[in-house]
């Protein structure tokens, strides 16, 4: 929140929400025992993050603290067990900083008797100055209408003062005399102590027991005349005097009654409503809807400067004045079985002990209590379920420390307990060692962090302070439903007062054809089409429902247009505007991302999109949003995309941006100019902005971490002068290349884990002499608090290339075949050289002829480069991320698992999937299913033998395409692993087989996707092309694992444990394989068929031969 200094608005509590709290309950800062204000300057760090906006201070002021406070000795002091008047401006100050309002009590109708106005009136003479500042009287015969309010403890409102030889007038304890407020002189006493707090910075003052003021005989000195003549007078002076300041009536009366405290606007700013609260509770006890819907009718509407304020029990009782004798006498009975719990006219319990600590009875009331018209307060500890003493008598049972933890003293005070002013709950239910601050704020399914995800909804929904209420009727009285609006908000409140779930019908006839979103979680329920409405609700369930005109469906042709976003905010705070925000979320985010070639999620029933988290940052004076987009599916985890965004005025369009279909989320009119929103990634200034910001290693702080732009110690880039332009490629992320030298990476998938492309890229730049990856040279990263990393870019040297080896493979595969068609039509298919590695003068002749010494030695390299990726990724033992691990029996039965579960899903998506295949392809597939209890047989080997192998880091997503060739070597990029897997994953070490098995495999899609590319070849020269397709990726694989295992230093025979690795991965990635291809491009589908066919019959050819031995 902003420093109150730096905002004015006079209608600022129709949004708040108060915190009421005792200050000596709150902390204590000195080990006294005793709560203070240094205490509670500490404790504002958690007010902050709950939410609230405004602190109510209960009475701080000099007192014998014979009534909480409320009978003061001083006005304009603090006490002293509290600290100092300047521990308050301390404190006031800290608060306004941090944007939290604070408002105390101005206790207009008495004082303490031991103030020195009394001790002064009492000795006065008749007439005299200070005997007019309270209310004398030599008889105790008058204002005989006036009721007693504290019936048990006193038996008249008057009492003899033997030193005055008089009676004086007191409405509440004797020790509290009234002052007379007849008297001019106490009102302009009274309007200096409003100016000696309001000066010093107070926000405001609740007006205790108001309706007292004055006496007049043959009246109940209630309520009167004189007293609105006064508050008038106040108002007028504080309105002339201060900005933004309020009063609040605490006038417990019947609704129109307490409404005069308004006074059309011209006395108290806010008035408590008494008569809602106790009715809130019988509602719930009777399950029903009706006393809740009946106060509501009767309470007049408030002037447009003006508030009720809410509570669901004050800070001393559920006051039970302002409801029938037959009601008050139901609630003893239902919340009151205790005569302890019973004070005077009202309950003396918190809010956890009235509801049982029924967690869902909490959420309810609360619920109805921050939507309801008028500005809610919540009482100190009641948001974590704090628990009373009712024991204690008095007040005390509810003004028990706060339990911050669950340490001595529940963390309140580090005094011996015996000094505490009140003992710590030790309740069996509600005692601090379970129900504390710190606990709960750990745990993200308690009630303190429901109260704050409330909140901040609230916050969001301006309708709740400012808007309109109208009933909507429920064919179930025990469902109450009302709508919520203001400006274009509308909400629904639907609330199940019932301990079961209840089916209602609710009349929505003025919403048909609109959409009903839940706020929390933004599902869609069913639309409104006609009237009648049916919902069903659980057990004090409780719905906030968001009314939006119906979406328009695409017409066809009209799938371009793009969406407007209209806001009277300024771009550079839109994104503090809940309902731009929704419109974002709701419309514009989805049918721009499900266009973008990045996007992952376009085959995915998609539920909703959010806006997680923006980071602003500044570039030639324009703003630019780092989003994070949070998209959810149903049915699957949520991910994580990176959006950058900024507003482009149409006039300075085409000078800014490279316009395509991907750039530009939406148009959008900010407070009047039309323009664009676009993907700042096509902004040119936006990308010389992050190059520079690498070279310089820019730090952006935030509330919650910090933006890094890192580079390398070892290459450092130079940006004094940047060209960038975005390269058009179909990817999963977005390529800038920057000044021809740089290849800058911005992941759009995203998650709060390292990538391990960034990792392992930093790792082989800066840690090994592997130099056949592009060197890391820079990266943008976001370090929250928690130590978790998201990264957002990757910058590496460029590297000139001829093009990937998929490419180059192909190539050499379409050479192949030529000299297959021409050379080979007539000729036998060699016998298979069937060992797994090979040399090329193992090869038959006519196979090193038809593949080339040229293309072998191509192959060796990358088979040796791939060792040498490998022993570089293994060779730092001190570092955690990368030490090599041995592989455990435990380790390799778990494999065994995970490969039965993928051969299950595949096989099931393939046995689905068979009507999408040819008739041949379908031959093929039912062979391959055929074979699936002799895949689990040879699975299972991988955990019968004793494996000594170990476990590092890998690319993890190793095939051709992963390869630039440069005409002379290769260079290995994309280090981010397999892209169905989370980063967590991704980052597991494991066997370096898993990648040589990988490229293998895309040797054998290079075979047969040649053929599947090519259109050219003919029906008739296929089946001879496929034979030879499988002697060349039978020869080209081991080609490449022959040098591997040089390099590795293997030798030339597997042992048997690395050949059911190999084996074993190979099928796996086949298998894995399936799935792409089946679902993605199904004529594709025969190729990882073959494979698993051809590594089958390798194993059954290995059985055979280990049975003759």
């Amino acid at each position: 929140m902003a420093p109150i200094a730096q905002k004015s608005d006079p209608l600022w509590f129709k949004d708040a929400v108060f915190y009421e709290l005792s200050v000596r309950s709150f902390y204590d800062s000195n080990g006294d025992g005793i709560g203070d204000f240094q205490g509670l300057l500490q404790k504002l760090d958690y007010l902050e993050d709950l939410g609230v906006t405004t602190i109510w201070l209960l009475p701080f002021f000099p007192s014998p603290l014979k009534d909480d406070g409320f009978d003061i000795t001083e006005h304009c002091d603090v006490h002293p067990e509290f600290g100092t008047l300047a521990d308050f401006k301390a404190f006031l100050k800290e608060a306004h900083r941090r944007g939290l309002r604070v408002i105390t009590e101005l206790i207009l109708n008495h004082t303490s008797d031991q103030h020195p106005w009394f001790q002064k009136s009492r000795k006065a003479r008749a007439g005299s100055r200070y005997k007019d500042y309270y209310v004398w009287s030599e008889t105790a015969d008058k204002f005989k209408e006036a009721r007693i309010m504290f019936s048990d403890q006193e038996s008249s409102n008057w009492t003899w003062d033997q030193e005055a030889k008089a009676y004086y007038w007191h409405r509440f304890y004797r020790h509290q005399p009234e002052l007379n407020f007849d008297n001019p002189e106490v009102q302009l006493e009274m309007i200096k102590v409003a100016d000696f707090w309001l000066k010093i910075g107070v926000d405001g003052f609740r007006l205790p027991s108001v309706p007292f003021l004055f006496e007049q005989e043959g009246t109940s000195c209630e309520n009167l005349p004189q007293t609105h003549d006064f508050l008038r007078k106040l108002r007028a002076h504080i309105d002339k005097e201060y900005k933004d300041r309020i009063l609040i009536a605490e006038a417990n009366l019947w609704p129109e009654d307490a409404a005069s405290y308004f006074g059309n606007g011209q006395e108290c700013h806010m008035n408590f409503n008494y008569p809602l609260m106790p009715r809130l509770f019988l509602a719930l006890r009777t399950e029903d809807s009706y006393p809740i819907i009946d106060i509501m009718d009767q309470t007049p509407a408030t002037p447009p400067n003006s508030q009720w304020a809410l509570f669901l029990r004050n800070h001393d009782e559920i006051g039970l004045e302002m409801v029938t004798e037959e009601e008050k006498d139901y609630l003893f009975k239902a919340y009151a079985n205790d005569p302890h719990t019973k004070h005077n006219l009202g309950i003396r319990r918190r809010l956890a002990p009235l509801m049982n600590n029924d967690r869902r009875k909490i959420e309810l009331l609360y619920t109805i209590l921050f939507s309801l018209p008028g500005t809610p307060v919540i009482y100190y500890g009641d948001e974590i379920g704090m628990g009373d003493n009712v024991y204690l008598g008095d007040r005390f049972g509810i003004r028990t420390p706060m339990q911050w933890s669950m340490n001595l003293n529940a963390g309140f005070s580090s005094a011996n307990p015996q000094k505490l002013f009140l003992p710590v709950n030790s309740d069996p239910i509600y005692r601090y060692e379970s129900v504390n601050v710190a606990t709960q704020e750990e745990n993200f399914s308690s009630l303190v962090w429901w109260v704050k995800n409330v909140l901040a909804m609230r916050k969001r929904l301006s309708v709740f302070g400012k808007g309109d209420l109208r009933f909507v009727e429920s064919s179930n009285a025990k469902v109450l439903c009302f709508v919520r609006s203001h400006e274009k908000q509308r909400i629904i409140v639907v609330a199940n007062l019932s301990q079961f779930s209840q089916a209602t019908t609710l009349d929505f006839s003025e919403f048909k054809d609109c959409d009903i979103t839940e706020a929390f979680s933004q599902n869609r329920f069913m639309s409104v089409s006609g009237g009648d409405y049916p919902i069903t609700i659980g057990p004090y369930g409780y719905f906030w429902f968001q009314v939006d005109d119906q979406e328009k469906k695409e017409q066809p042709g009209s799938g371009n247009e793009l969406q407007l976003l209209k806001s009277e905010a300024s771009w550079e705070k839109i994104f503090n505007h809940y309902e731009e925000v929704r419109t974002l979320e709701r419309k514009i985010l989805q049918p721009f991302m499900k266009k973008c070639r990045w996007f992952g999620g376009k085959a995915k029933v998609i539920s909703k999109m959010a806006v997680n988290k923006v980071t602003p940052v500044k570039v030639d004076g324009n703003t630019h949003y780092l989003a994070v987009i949070e998209v959810h599916y149903v049915q699957r985890l949520p991910e994580y995309y990176f959006l950058p965004m900024t507003f482009v005025p149409s006039e300075v369009m085409l000078d800014r941006i490279e316009y395509t279909a991907q750039s530009v989320v939406c148009r959008a009119e900010i407070q009047g100019k039309a323009g664009f929103i676009l993907d700042s990634s096509y902004d040119r200034s936006f990308r010389d902005y992050l190059f520079a910001s690498m070279e310089k290693e820019v730090r952006v702080k935030d509330a919650e971490g910090v933006l890094e732009f890192n580079n390398s110690v070892f290459a450092k880039i130079n940006a004094d002068q940047i060209e960038s332009k975005i390269l058009k490629v179909d990817s999963s992320n977005t390529a800038i290349l920057y000044n021809d030298q740089y290849f800058f990476k911005f992941y759009r998938k995203i998650e709060k884990e390292i990538n391990p492309d960034l990792e392992i890229a930093r790792f082989l730049s800066e840690n090994t002499s592997f130099r056949n990856s592009p060197k890391y040279s820079g990266s943008i990263e976001f370090r929250d608090d928690d130590g978790k990393t998201t990264v957002f870019g990757l910058l590496q040297e460029k590297v000139d290339n001829q093009g990937d080896a998929w490419n180059m493979t192909i190539d050499s595969v379409g050479r192949f075949y030529e000299r297959v068609m021409a050379k080979a039509k007539k000729e036998k298919l060699p016998k298979l050289v069937n060992r797994p590695a090979l040399v090329f003068e193992d090869a038959p002749e006519l196979i090193q002829e038809f593949i080339g010494r040229g293309f072998y030695e191509r192959v060796v390299r990358l088979g040796q480069r791939t060792a040498e990726m490998h022993l570089a990724l293994a060779s730092d033992n001190t570092n955690p991320a990368f030490a090599p691990e041995p592989f455990t029996s435990n380790y390799q039965r778990s494999l065994y698992s995970s490969l039965r579960k993928l051969l299950r899903d595949r096989f099931k998506l393939l046995r689905q999937s068979l009507g999408k295949l040819n008739s041949e392809a379908q031959q093929l597939a039912e062979r391959v299913l055929s074979l699936e209890d002799n895949i689990l047989e040879c699975f299972s080997e991988i955990y019968q033998i004793r494996i000594n192998g170990v476990k590092t880091r890998i690319h993890g997503d190793y095939h051709l395409g992963q390869v630039l060739f440069t005409g002379k070597d290769f260079m290995i990029i994309d280090f981010e692993g397999e892209p169905g897997f989370s980063f967590s994953e991704r980052r597991l070490k494991k066997s370096p087989y898993k990648d040589v098995a990988g490229m293998m495999r895309s040797f054998h899609y290079a075979a047969f996707g040649k053929i599947l590319l090519n259109e050219n070849y003919r029906q008739q020269d296929l089946q001879l092309l496929e034979a030879w397709a499988e002697q060349w990726q039978h020869y080209v694989s081991r080609f490449y694992l022959g040098a591997y295992m040089d390099k590795m230093g293997l030798g030339t025979e597997l042992p048997a444990e690395d050949d059911v690795l190999i084996r074993t991965y190979l099928i796996e990635k086949a298998v894995y394989e399936l799935g792409y291809e089946l679902n993605g491009r199904p004529d594709w589908t025969v190729i990882p068929l073959r494979g698993i066919e051809y590594q089958m019959n390798r194993y059954f050819m290995d059985k055979e031969n280990s049975k003759k031995k």
